[in-house]
This record gives structure tokens, C-alpha cells and sequence, in this order.
């Protein structure tokens, strides 16, 4: 699998205004869409919708594994490129990693689409 180069939402929303407001640069479309890329996965989509659903707003990897259909080890890689993104965050406790929806992360994305 090829490693995905990502700004992280922070660092886009310091380099990059919405593509509605004005023609965008190359450089910017570039790094908007390395970060778009990760969530263009039916999985990851998935997984940003089952964290954000779970008891807290939080889940371990071993609450996702088995509803998404998917073994360990993928399931482990699509949130390691979800958390790489900004869009997720990681905390370890003992042997499991949880992950949470990064303050802001999806408010950033619709900003930088722009408003229709």
C-alpha cells in the first residue's frame, strides 16, 4: 500500500481558503486533496461515523474491527491514516489504542469546500 502525504486540517486551514472564494493554487489544491484522499474510503468513512456514534465519542480498535468487517491489521492502518489526516485522535491505555474525532477536524473540511 503507498503512504498518503497529508497536511494536517490545522496546517490546511492556515494555507488553503475555501475553493469557492477564490481560484485556488496549485500547491494548496494539492495538499487539500492529499487530505481529502483520506476520507475517500468507503472504510475510513465508515469508521469516522462508527467513533463518532460510540459511548463517549470514543472507540478502541477492538469495538471497530468486527462490525467493519475487516481484520485488525487493516482496520489499524485505515485509522493510522485518519489520525496521520488530523481528522482522529489516538490514546493508548494498556495494550488498546482509542481513537476520537479531532476537535474540529469535520468543521474544517466543510470550510475549506466553501458554502454553496
Amino acid at each position: 500500500m503507498s503512504t498518503i502525504e497529508m497536511l494536517p486540517i490545522r496546517d490546511l486551514q492556515a494555507c488553503c481558503s475555501p475553493v469557492t472564494g477564490e481560484v485556488i493554487s496549485a500547491a494548496n489544491a494539492e495538499s487539500l486533496a492529499k487530505t481529502l484522499k483520506a476520507l475517500a474510503d468507503p472504510a475510513r468513512l465508515r469508521l469516522l461515523s462508527m467513533v463518532a456514534a460510540h459511548a463517549d465519542a470514543e472507540a478502541c480498535v477492538c469495538d471497530l474491527t468486527e462490525p467493519l468487517g475487516l481484520s485488525q491489521g487493516t482496520v489499524s492502518h485505515h485509522l493510522k491514516v485518519l489520525v496521520d489526516a488530523g481528522f482522529l485522535t489516538r490514546s493508548k491505555r494498556g495494550t488498546w489504542a482509542y481513537y476520537a474525532i479531532a476537535d474540529g477536524s469535520l468543521d474544517a473540511v466543510a470550510g475549506l469546500i466553501g458554502k454553496p
